[in-house]
């Protein structure tokens, strides 16, 4: 199954639920940094067995997610949206369940796996659904998964810290009403194959890059993400502790603020599709990485009002990169939706678990603070988007007619 456009008209309805799907999805995976605390006075976990939880979650959506979105791509699986979404159903009991540090680890484990065939495949959808607007359809979807990283530990603070980890299953409604919403969506879905099977060779023949240069391209895409991703580790989960250490700020208040970067985050990420489809995905993936290095390196020197000034324009301006890049991948190889939103999403999720693990362990031989100073300077990756090529979209009525035609 391809994700060409569907149609000449974005499908606005399949847009809003497959993003408010990615919500749930996502506030389900923030909901482990947001327990952190709690799991760490509860099992007396040191910061390295912290973040074991994230990189066990990370590396199980890391490694799949490529796997299904090249699959899906080959072979479709109408029903794997409302299925990978069981796993996550699974997961959630588990945690609640959980008595013992092994079956955190597992709980997380099968947390990931839905994660890993949730992206690719909803990414997918959003494409399908687009009507030519790639970079409005991305980051509508991927407005609604950082909604529900914001909006994760907000509940987390509102229902479980105050009633124990046991409050954890209530989230399973949440994973049930995805459930019940990503069936209709796959129906949906289902539907257009036929159209998606005969646009698949039009978009193969639209790639005007050569093998080489793509591959330098995809290494370099994947270079910023490992310094978005690794930076945004060290604020999702050790933020709080950064605050209560420095600041000596309540669990609760810490909680509040990492509501407001998630919440700029979220807001950061609506406004890089739509910028892109205008101005081009190089030029917000240059400034969106490079632009907020000196909001980075100022942040482990500023008082508390500057700390939560700095985090806003932080998560505003990195968020704004990762829809870019993923349609730009996209463009860059055409006909591979699933395998290249697999990778990206799939890669972010292995260096935000890899960061987390590592910058633990580092918190534990130095300081939180110290982990902030080390991390202020990854932005400079950015420089790296120079040697990505300038690609021109097609005008979609071109893609439109010529699939008609196969």
């Amino acid at each position: 199954m391809d994700t060409s456009d569907s149609g000449s008209k974005t499908i606005l309805e399949i847009l809003l639920v497959i993003s408010f799907c990615h919500l749930l999805n996502d506030m389900i995976s923030s909901l482990l940094p947001a327990i952190y605390p709690l799991l760490k006075d509860s099992y007396h976990l040191d910061f390295a067995q912290v973040g074991l939880i994230t990189l066990t979650y990370q590396c199980t959506a890391s490694l799949l997610q490529p796997l299904v979105g090249f699959h899906t791509d080959r072979r479709s699986i109408p029903y794997a949206l409302p299925a990978g979404m069981g796993f996550t159903l699974i997961g959630m009991i588990i945690l609640a369940l959980a008595r013992s540090f092994i079956t955190i680890l597992f709980a997380a484990a099968l947390v990931g796996t839905g994660a890993s065939v949730f992206h690719p495949e909803s990414s997918r959808v959003a494409r399908m659904a687009s009507g030519g607007q790639h970079g409005l359809a991305q980051s509508l979807f991927q407005l609604g998964g950082n909604a529900g990283l914001a909006v994760g530990p907000l509940l987390a603070a509102i229902i479980v810290l105050p009633k124990g980890q046991p409050a954890v299953a209530w989230f399973s409604l949440a994973v049930l009403l995805a459930i019940m919403l990503l069936t209709w969506v796959s129906r949906w879905a289902k539907k257009h194959m036929l159209h998606l099977h005969a646009s698949l060779k039009t978009h193969r023949e639209q790639q005007a890059v050569s093998g080489k240069r793509v591959v330098l391209s995809i290494a370099v895409l994947l270079a910023l993400l490992f310094s978005k991703f690794f930076y945004l580790a060290s604020i999702t989960s050790y933020y709080t502790f950064y605050l209560m250490g420095k600041f000596h700020l309540s669990v609760r208040s810490a909680q509040i603020h990492l509501f407001v970067f998630l919440g700029a985050v979220a807001l950061g990420t609506f406004a890089g599709g739509p910028i892109g489809d205008r101005i081009g995905r190089k030029r917000v993936i240059w400034c969106s990485i490079l632009g907020v290095l000196p909001f980075t390196l100022a942040l482990p020197y500023a008082s508390l009002l500057w700390t939560e000034i700095l985090s806003v324009l932080i998560g505003l301006i990195l968020a704004s990169a990762f829809p870019a890049i993923v349609v730009y991948g996209q463009e860059l190889v055409p006909g591979r939706v699933g395998m290249i939103s697999g990778l990206f999403f799939g890669f972010a999720f292995g260096m935000a678990g890899l960061g987390a693990a590592v910058l633990g362990e580092l918190a534990d031989l130095t300081s939180i603070r110290f982990v902030y100073l080390v991390c202020s300077v990854l932005p400079a990756v950015g420089l790296l988007a120079a040697f990505l090529p300038n690609l021109e979209r097609l005008p979609i009525c071109t893609v439109h007619e010529t699939a008609d035609a196969v």
